[in-house]
């Protein structure tokens, strides 16, 4: 008869339900499906067209049932969380430290984001459940696995407080990336948390007064404000966070990071890492050429958020000198 780790093997919690006051996990069955893609959902949508997935029901869990079931799993060292604000090369950032065998790099996982922002439980109960995910996310499926890297939505950035209060010893990554460049991006095609209440306004806190007092591309604005005011914040009270600027070239990113993760990647890793910058961040198959929408012209007053930024590259620089 199979033991519980048999079952459990491979499969993950992909989904917070929540039915007559109850939550329930849904699960996927990863197969031998890698976490390689740009983001966690990609990855998902791989795997739905698998049997197991594609039934009529879907395999559903009490919450104890996935505390004590993780309990049971082989699974590899969380070596740090990535915090970003967004079009600042953090998905260029994951797609080369998922080149690395050695690596699961997990990246903007909703099932996360979900258990972050709900208020279904209590705190402790909060953790046990966030304990227990990363434990399947970072399921040793295959020889080589030694390092979980999760890479968390921008928006979780005002969790890092409480996420170090549950991993105090783990290594967090702030990266950044000059607020002209970003918000051009957003203005090319803007990401949901960039468009008022698809991500409710308390996330961000910022009041609907606030909202209707300033146009689209000045909200933008404000939420990128908020996310540097909380990289000044959090940088100014822990002593186990590092900066990073892509203004500052993505192979020092890259080779910053892994120094502070404290990782021994071999040389020829370190070198497919770097090759992996030539390509699109989001799209492999592309050369990376440069941003289109760089000389693009920007409609909105920056003057706070320069003032931030410029706060940021100090405490860079402060980081630099170290």
């Amino acid at each position: 008869m199979e033991n519980v780790k048999d079952l459990i093997s491979n499969w993950i919690p992909v989904k917070l339900i929540e039915n007559d006051n109850q939550v329930y996990f849904e699960w996927l069955y990863l197969a031998d499906v890698p976490f390689i893609d740009p983001f966690f959902d990609e990855t998902i949508a791989k795997c739905q067209s698998h049997n197991y997935n594609s039934k009529q029901f879907k395999f559903i869990s009490t919450i104890q049932n996935s505390i004590d079931w993780s309990k049971e799993l082989d699974f590899v060292e969380l070596k740090g969380l990535v915090f970003h604000v967004s079009r600042c090369g953090s998905t260029m950032l994951s797609q080369s430290l998922a080149t690395s065998s050695e690596n699961i790099m997990v990246s903007e996982a909703s099932i996360i984001d979900q258990i972050l922002r709900t208020d279904a439980f209590d705190e402790d109960t909060k953790t046990l459940l966030l304990k227990s995910v990363l434990k399947f996310l970072g399921q040793k499926r295959f020889p080589e696995q030694k390092h979980l890297i999760i890479k968390l939505d921008a928006w979780s950035v005002f969790k890092s407080s409480y996420l170090r209060s549950i991993f105090p010893e783990i290594p967090f990554a702030l990266l950044y990336r000059n607020p002209g460049e970003v918000l051009r991006s957003h203005q090319k095609q803007a990401g949901m948390h960039m468009v008022p209440n698809i991500i409710p306004l308390s996330v961000f806190e910022i009041t609907s007064k606030e909202v209707q007092e300033v146009s689209f591309r000045q909200y933008q604005v404000l939420v990128l404000e908020k996310y540097f005011q909380s990289f000044l914040d959090f940088y100014e009270i822990d002593q186990n966070v590092i900066m990073l600027n892509y203004n500052d070239g993505m192979k020092n990113v890259i080779e910053r990071f892994v120094t502070f993760i404290n990782v021994d990647y071999s040389e020829n890793e370190l070198n497919v890492m770097l090759e992996r910058l030539k390509r699109h961040s989001k799209n492999e198959s592309a050369v990376f050429n440069g941003d289109s929408y760089k000389d693009d012209v920007l409609s909105a007053n920056l003057s706070q958020l320069n003032v931030l930024h410029e706060k940021l590259n100090a405490n860079l620089i402060e980081d630099l000198a170290d």
